[in-house]
């Protein structure tokens, strides 16, 4: 019997994460938790600008131009 997904399952289901890296799924979570590049980099280890490169990808996959569409993303995607 085939399974039935209703879009409802599909908007639920993170499974794809908009094409996003772990990496950046990571920094995103970060991020809509609120804390600031700054304190993102050192929770992950990484540079700050490393931090707003990943920023800088995030907006381009995401069309996502402000912290505020990014937090938006992150809610839909479920982190």
């Amino acid at each position: 019997m085939a399974t039935v997904v209703s879009p409802h399952n599909r908007m639920e289901r993170p499974a794809d994460n908009a094409g996003l890296s772990p990496r950046e799924l990571q920094v995103l979570r970060h991020i809509a938790l609120g804390h600031t590049s700054q304190q993102t980099s050192r929770r992950l280890g990484i540079s700050p600008s490393t931090v707003e490169t990943y920023l800088i990808r995030l907006r381009a996959k995401l069309d996502a131009p402000t912290r505020a569409h990014l937090i938006r993303a992150a809610v839909h995607l479920g982190l």
